[in-house]
């Protein structure tokens, strides 16, 4: 395949290639897909949606949400996935605050889209419903217009929101490229090459596409001929079925998937055929590296890991071998890019000195309805992500933690993440979340909350095994203060936990 046989070429050239298997549905046709994708291009235009126009997808992964993707970035629109889980004020304030002009759902979203129109105070002629159970909306087979490409044709965008740990989420809004579809997707399927990604293989995409990692991998994807397999949701064993059962050669994890599957007892995890893979993505938090080392002995050296956030894009990079020879990295920045560790007033610090990481992308966002903010999260071009990290003499880049969940104890800084990544390494633990609290001696204290792989151990005697694991790996300063077993831990489906919301649950529980 050469560099400019992309998705609606590849529909073109060969139309019966399967593009998107459904787990638990039916499988579609490149050649499928993009004649749905036109017809839902034409039909969107038909009422009314013009280059950026918003298009809210408010849909679980499914066939239909990566068949209006592909319609809107080829007439311009922005897309913006609105996480399904939401309640209907949530889903309210996004739907007012990016604007959308049209909104679909499906069964499981249709009843709180409606009540969140009307919230926002937007008409329930625009809000379309996928499926027969969607009756209180407008049907998705009215959006299907003409078959034809449409005319004038002009790339999209998208327009994903923060997670709102700290207050209503931002939109985070990229300038429209001005390219063809093609064009456009050709810079996709390049950066896809540098990490790996070969064409005509198969991908299995286990995260929400409504959040940015996930979907824009899956996407990334399609642009190089992969047939992409789409799963409901992420259960470890489910997944190394699917990889088995389709060949799978890629597929993008975050670091508690990886951890999950290594849960798996090992004779049991060999029973599954996963000697397909080539490349395993994997982004989204900091990976302990007793995990990335056991998943690097498991699957071979497949696995490439980048760094950057929803606002800067992908801004570093590592293959595995050079992870091994740089063990805790995310990598160096990538061609055109840039990477420095500043203090708080932005003063460049030396190699091996944490700090502040500034990330320069060449592309400068806006945070929808919020100057301010905009530009204040950027210096000197430099967008500043709010991650404590520093840079070896070969500007190799370590990410230590969230500025926010940086504990100072004793006048000292721990970084919860490392403490997490030492808890995850006992047998007994499932999962784990690190965070400080007040202390009226040493200004904080470190807390530990665990969830236990066996909820029905003996809490007492599996508390004082996980605490003699941690006094033998970890710094008395960074020892757990309080250490506590918990039925679960909440974490996003994009495989993140806010500290800063366990840590108001748990202060607002001991004073309760």
């Amino acid at each position: 395949m050469t560099n400019e046989q992309l998705f609606w070429q590849t529909a073109a050239s060969d139309p019966h290639r399967p593009a998107v298997i459904v787990d638990g549905g039916g499988t579609t046709t490149y050649g499928e897909l993009a004649e749905t994708a036109n017809r839902l291009s034409n039909g969107l235009r038909a009422r009314g949606l013009v280059a950026g126009s918003a298009l809210a997808l408010v849909l679980p992964n499914r066939l239909e949400f990566i068949a209006l993707q592909l319609a809107a970035h080829q007439i311009g629109l922005y897309v913006v996935p609105v996480n399904r889980h939401l309640t209907a004020p949530e889903v309210g304030y996004i739907l007012g605050d990016c604007g959308a002009e049209l909104v679909v759902a499906d069964s499981t979203t249709a009843p709180t889209v409606a009540e969140a129109a009307e919230l926002a105070a937007i008409s329930p002629k625009v809000l379309y419903g996928v499926g027969d159970d969607a009756a209180s909306l407008q049907t998705y087979h009215e959006l299907l217009g003409a078959a034809a490409s449409p005319d004038d044709r002009v790339a999209g965008s998208m327009l994903f929101y923060s997670s709102g740990t700290t207050g209503r989420p931002k939109g985070i809004r990229r300038p429209m490229s001005g390219l063809s579809p093609e064009d456009e997707q050709g810079r996709i399927a390049q950066w896809a090459r540098a990490m790996n990604v070969t064409p005509d293989g198969v991908f299995l995409s286990v995260g929400p596409l409504y959040h940015a990692a996930p979907n824009q991998n899956m996407m990334m994807t399609l642009q190089l001929g992969h047939t992409v397999v789409v799963s409901s949701g992420f259960d470890p064993e489910h997944a190394l079925g699917l990889i088995q059962r389709h060949a799978v050669t890629a597929t993008f994890l975050v670091p508690t998937m990886m951890h999950r599957l290594l849960t798996v007892p090992a004779e049991r995890r060999n029973e599954f055929d996963v000697s397909s893979l080539r490349t395993i993505l994997h982004a989204g938090s900091i990976c302990p590296v007793a995990t990335k080392r056991a998943m690097i002995d498991w699957v071979g050296p497949v696995l490439v890991e980048y760094y950057g956030s929803s606002e800067s894009g992908a801004t570093t990079i590592i293959d595995s071998a050079s992870w091994l020879a740089h063990e805790g990295s995310v990598g160096q920045a990538r061609p055109g890019m840039a990477v420095r560790i500043c203090d708080e007033h932005g003063e460049e610090l030396p190699p091996g000195t944490p700090g502040l990481i500034h990330l320069k992308s060449g592309v400068v966002i806006e945070y929808v309805g919020d100057p301010n903010k905009t530009a204040s999260s950027y210096q000197d071009g430099f967008f500043v992500p709010g991650d404590i990290g520093y840079l070896d003499e070969d500007g190799w880049l370590f990410v230590c933690d969230r500025r926010t969940d940086l504990i100072i104890s004793g006048g000292v800084n721990i970084y919860p993440a490392e403490i997490e990544g030492e808890l995850l390494q006992h047998a007994a633990v499932l999962d784990a979340a690190v965070f400080g609290v007040p202390d009226d001696e040493w200004g904080q204290r470190v807390v530990a909350l665990v969830q236990l792989r066996d909820p029905g151990a003996d809490r007492a005697v599996v508390t004082e095994s996980i605490a003699a694991h941690c006094r033998d790996r970890l710094a008395a300063f960074k020892f757990p203060r309080v250490l506590e077993v918990v039925e679960r831990l909440p974490r996003t489906a994009a495989g993140k936990i806010s500290r800063s919301r366990l840590r108001d649950s748990y202060r607002s529980g001991r004073s309760g």
